[in-house]
């Protein structure tokens, strides 16, 4: 099992960025797919942004152009950048972690869905407003 902390949200204006850092321990996260949720007040849970390697990547197309998934193996860290965010983007942010070998694919460039992840951080808030 992996431990998996977000760290980086806050409050941020409308056009202002941010920069979420999902940091593993326990494990090392090299055999792991990371995915970015975030889920709104009243709203369902939705992917954002997924990583397998710098060649396999998913973004909604609500953040396509806007935000920036990476990953660091030495550091055991994914990143989101978040830039131009918008008052929709306000919403807990959770990254999440799936065992790329039992899952068999790797994504393949889509979003891998929730219930398939292994493991996940407690969120961190991300609030758009001026």
């Amino acid at each position: 099992q992996v431990q998996l902390v977000e760290s980086g949200g806050g409050l941020v204006q409308p056009g202002g960025s941010l920069r979420l850092s999902c940091t593993a321990s326990g494990l090392t996260l090299d055999p792991y797919g990371v995915g970015w949720f975030r889920q709104a007040p009243g709203k369902e849970r939705e992917g954002v942004s997924y990583i397998a390697s710098s060649t396999n990547t998913y973004y909604a197309e609500s953040v396509k152009g806007r935000f920036t998934i990476s990953r660091d193996f030495a550091k055991n860290t994914v990143t989101l950048q978040m830039n131009s965010l918008k008052p929709e983007d306000t919403g807990a942010y959770y990254c999440a972690a799936v065992y790329l070998p039992r899952r068999g694919s790797t994504g393949g460039g889509k979003m891998v869905p929730g219930n398939e992840y292994d493991d996940w951080g407690q969120g961190t808030q991300v609030s758009v407003s001026s």
